[in-house]
């Protein structure tokens, strides 16, 4: 690993050698949930998995979850473009997040393949990059994997990290082990962050030079089907205000619900509470939610948002991949992830579509772009869910504020894009330079 740290090198790579049996263990529990975790092992352990059709050059992506995944759907578009000879590898570490790529390897058949990336010990990167030869690597965001970087450099693959961002939170945990996270990043051949602040906390960690290219998420345009679809559900759902809480976290919901129950009497309206959580494993958990509060539940599995709810009923949607028709269909949208200490999801693709946001105070995930909707009038801070409500029952009541917060979300949302331009080109500058 670290040339000039063997030690560091030398005792993390003997802890994932004793961690492996735990990693299979809590691989079994998470797949009690989500049985998509009992497959692909051999990917996820071995390095073993499709190989790219040859092809000059080879381009791998990785992309951890869903979010990343997103945002490396224009990145590897223009990239297929541009370089109409080149094959992809795009490499994952969740299920949700293997499942949204699909689409895009859909959009590349024959020019892209799948896999887990492996867990970070020396043999199975070792055979991932044997396996996959990839020209240039470039890794989403916020993964730094030592033993993959260390191989990476010992194979001669250029590494990038794009979209690159680093919160307090994730900062400090890194200065933990500030000796290995410092000697791998050294592998990466450049660095692009998403704001001046990811910037300077990179460069605590980071030696090189740091570009700022700004965030590749607001370069993916909802997809239009989805958007008018949902405009046509709004139309149907009638004159009661749509309150959406959107990507919402284990223990959120509660305190939506709870809130909602015990206010319904003090909102000015009568609204519909529509509740999309992140994670789909745990559909069938905010179901219970719902009713355990004395609430009908319809789900979108089974024909709601096709006509008005019934009164008292809250709508569960329970649907992948269809984020961006929500967002239409609602009025204002809560971001999950804001209520309780998770950071927030992300707030563009509501703002892409001109649905006025709500945030609770957690938002490092997303800390420069919740700053610039909040600076842009795009979005409001509340510190609980009962203020999110108040809020959500203010702004249905005053249709001026609320238009105008939609028309400066979707200012907000197209003045920032532009990043996968700019990405492309530095990832161009790098394949000019890799060895043939």
């Amino acid at each position: 690993m670290s040339d000039n740290n063997p030690p560091a090198r030398t005792w993390y790579a003997l802890g994932w050698w004793l961690a492996l049996p735990l990693v299979a263990l809590y691989l079994l529990w998470r797949s009690l949930r989500q049985p998509e975790y009992r497959s692909f092992w051999g990917e996820r352990f071995l390095g073993r998995g499709a190989k790219p059709l040859p092809g000059k050059p080879v381009v791998w992506v990785h992309a951890v979850s869903v979010g990343e995944t997103r945002a490396a759907q224009p990145l590897i578009e223009a990239l297929a473009a541009q370089f109409p000879e080149a094959s992809f590898v795009l490499t994952h570490m969740t299920p949700t997040g293997r499942a949204v790529g699909e689409g895009v390897a859909a959009a590349l058949p024959g020019r892209l393949v799948q896999r887990y990336l492996p867990y970070d010990f020396d043999l199975a990167v070792r055979r991932f990059l044997e396996e996959t030869r990839p020209t240039v690597g470039i890794i989403l965001e916020t993964e730094l994997w030592p033993s993959l970087l260390f191989g990476a450099r010992t194979a001669n693959v250029p590494m990038l990290l794009v979209n690159a961002r680093l919160s307090e939170q994730s900062l400090a945990k890194a200065k933990r082990w500030e000796v290995l996270i410092r000697a791998a990043a050294q592998a990466f051949t450049r660095v692009a962050a998403q704001s001046e602040a990811d910037r300077a906390r990179i460069a605590q960690l980071y030696a090189g030079p740091v570009e700022v290219l700004g965030n590749l998420k607001f370069d993916l345009a909802p997809p239009a089907e989805l958007v008018d679809k949902g405009r046509v559900m709004r139309d149907t759902l009638g004159p009661r205000p749509v309150w959406l809480l959107a990507s919402s976290r284990d223990g959120e919901e509660a305190l939506v619900l709870d809130a909602f129950k015990s206010m319904r009497k003090e909102f000015g309206s009568d609204p519909i509470l529509l509740i999309v959580p992140r994670h789909p494993q745990r559909f069938d958990e905010v179901a219970r939610l719902i009713e355990a509060r004395g609430f009908a539940c319809e789900r979108r599995s089974a024909g709601a948002l096709k006509s008005p709810p019934a009164n008292g009923a809250i709508v569960l949607g329970d649907s992948m991949g269809e984020m961006a028709m929500y967002y239409a269909a609602a009025d204002l949208a809560l971001m999950g992830g804001s209520l309780l200490p998770f950071g927030a999801q992300n707030l563009i693709e509501a703002c892409a579509v001109g649905t006025p946001v709500v945030l609770g105070p957690s938002t490092f995930n997303f800390m420069q772009a919740a700053r610039d909707a909040l600076d842009a009038g795009a979005a409001v801070q509340v510190e609980n869910a009962a203020q999110a409500l108040l809020m959500f029952d203010r702004l249905s009541r005053d249709q001026v504020r609320r238009a105008a917060m939609a028309d400066a979300a979707r200012t907000f949302a197209s003045a920032h894009r532009g990043a996968t331009e700019r990405t492309v080109a530095l990832i161009r500058d790098v394949l000019a330079g890799a060895p043939a």
